[in-house]
């Protein structure tokens, strides 16, 4: 009499790793099916901060006083650097098929909120989707000031009655 069972290996426990592999009907799929990707939220962060920045009319991102630390800490030599602002103003929940965004933003004076925003959509959505294959289900805008023409001037302006 012969009996068909197989040791799956020293301890009874099935092997694990690419021994376990080893001629598994797997090795046939497709290679974009192997293996699995995980999206960092701060990667979609980066993304969706890129993006928003790139629609005409938005000036900034970043609430008044997330943007006056971020100034602040870009002028310390050695502090964090360009990933704290290309992400200030954005905040991300990332799943495993999906993502929402949360955006601060600061609008040029003259421009239709309504459409910048509408713009920025669009574009964080596209950018998002097209790049990590995520389903955006929302990004939500939070319009937090307008800048003026003027308010640049101010801030380059060296401070009068000041003693050098």
């Amino acid at each position: 009499m012969t009996d068909n069972i197989t040791s799956v290996g020293r301890d009874s426990r099935p092997e694990t790793g690419v021994s376990a592999l080893k001629g598994r009907a797997g090795a046939g799929a497709p290679a974009e099916t192997r293996g699995r990707t995980t999206i960092a939220d701060g990667v979609v962060a980066k993304i969706a901060g890129m993006a928003a920045r790139e629609v005409p009319g938005i000036y900034n991102l970043g609430a008044g006083m997330a943007r006056a630390f971020g100034a602040m800490r870009e002028r310390v030599p050695g502090a964090a650097g360009g990933g704290a602002a290309v992400t200030r103003g954005v905040k991300v929940e990332v799943g495993e098929r999906q993502a929402a965004v949360d955006l601060d933003v600061v609008v040029e004076y003259g421009v239709s909120i309504v459409d910048v925003a509408g713009g920025v959509r669009t574009n964080v959505i596209s950018a998002v989707e097209r790049m990590t294959g995520l389903e955006v289900v929302e990004v939500n805008i939070a319009v937090d000031d307008v800048h003026l023409p003027d308010d640049e001037e101010e801030q380059t302006e060296p401070n009068e009655g000041r003693v050098r």
